[in-house]
């Protein structure tokens, strides 16, 4: 993946930022003229799950798609680990997933493109994709074409797509947005055991406030344009959470907190 951030050399966190993977320093974006970020500055810790929530228009996408090179910034600095985008692998799971498939693959090759992508053998790649399989428990027919799968499917298959190349750094935009209730709980489970089983650092869009703060460890919590940090909740509830979690007195407490922030920055003048 080619960079579009500037051309600076890469530099390393400061200090009292050992811990951090994601470092963000001092991004800037105007869209005609209007400013959305300026001088914005986050440290995303390693192997944590954080979810972005706020307002509407804030620029939730914006930030991760940002971050993760698919959009230019105006200025400023996005290191992971100290390095640069091109020096790191990371991971995307677009919103509207259906697009995104390739609807002339099969589900399976969809899942392996990005192994044959790097030059993998074919064996390397059945051995990925089966494990895989095995951590997303999968029944359906990956030799079947993402159009004669289920949305939530076709969500399932992205996010393996997404995880195919063991990235360092998994980002997703509003992946339950059109799931139903039974495949918004699969999907929580499976990115859950994906975090304890491989460590990967996880940004999550949410435009749900009960799904950013189940999968989260930290809820960034986003004002209106400019757009600042709101709050950065810290959440350390045990793993795995379940459904049954969402009754918990520190979800509800977590939960009550957000929506309280999240609401004075609704409610808060431009």
């Amino acid at each position: 993946m080619n960079s579009i951030f500037d051309s600076r050399p890469a530099i390393a966190p400061k200090p009292g930022s050992k811990r951090a993977h994601v470092t963000i320093q001092n991004l800037h974006k105007q869209f005609a003229g209007i400013t959305l970020y300026e001088n914005f500055n986050l440290d995303i810790k390693k192997g944590k799950i954080v979810s972005v929530f706020g307002p509407n228009g804030c620029g939730k996408s914006t930030l991760i798609n940002m971050v993760a090179g698919l959009m230019e910034i105006d200025s400023g600095q996005v290191l992971f680990d100290g390095k640069t985008l091109e020096q790191t692998k990371i991971g995307y799971v677009f919103q509207n997933y259906r697009d995104a498939l390739f609807p002339w693959m099969t589900a399976w090759d969809n899942i392996a493109y990005p192994l044959k992508r790097l030059g993998m053998d074919k064996a390397q790649v059945q051995k990925r994709v089966e494990e895989l399989i095995d951590l997303f428990e999968i029944k359906f027919n990956l030799k079947q074409y993402p159009y004669e799968h289920s949305g939530g499917q076709q969500q399932t298959t992205s996010i393996m797509r997404a995880l195919a190349c063991e990235p360092e750094v998994l980002f997703l935009d509003e992946p339950f947005s059109a799931l139903d209730f039974e495949m918004t709980l699969f999907i929580r489970e499976k990115l859950q055991e994906t975090n304890l089983k491989t460590g990967v650092t996880m940004v999550i869009v949410s435009h749900d406030l009960e799904d950013a703060v189940f999968l989260a460890d930290q809820i960034l919590l986003l004002t209106r344009r400019p757009t600042k940090i709101a709050a950065l909740l810290d959440f350390d509830m045990a793993r795995p959470r379940l459904a049954e979690s969402v009754s918990a007195p520190e979800f509800i407490k977590i939960k009550a907190q957000a929506l309280q922030i999240f609401q004075r920055e609704m409610h808060r003048p431009n």
